[in-house]
């Protein structure tokens, strides 16, 4: 990537030169403030010191959080494909009467 896609993006006062797609780099900026929030809340709390200990608890933290998201999702996937072939088995019920009552 050329220098032209290198953003600065400032998580816990320190500033990172960090390589960026055009057109995701307010994505970008929104990832970097969310991680920041995130650490600056977990060194708020006193009990993680050092940066690169504050910034795998956030790591963690957020990757729990995604990977608990995406079981949720798959559930309601699941649900919904559920429903869907409901109703589809209810439609085609509904249609076979109906020809049965033309005929």
């Amino acid at each position: 990537m050329s220098d032209a896609n290198l953003f600065t993006v400032k998580i816990l006062d320190k500033e990172y030169r960090v390589a960026c797609e055009r057109g995701e780099q307010e994505n970008l900026l929104r990832a970097a403030r969310h991680l920041d929030e995130r650490m600056r809340e977990i060194r708020s709390k006193g009990k993680v010191l050092g940066g690169e200990r504050i910034a795998v608890m956030a790591a963690l933290n957020i990757s729990h959080e995604y990977l608990q998201q995406d079981t949720e999702g798959s559930v309601r996937r699941r649900e919904i494909e559920t429903r869907l072939r409901s109703l589809q088995e209810k439609i085609e019920h509904a249609l076979h009467q109906h020809s049965q009552l033309e005929v």
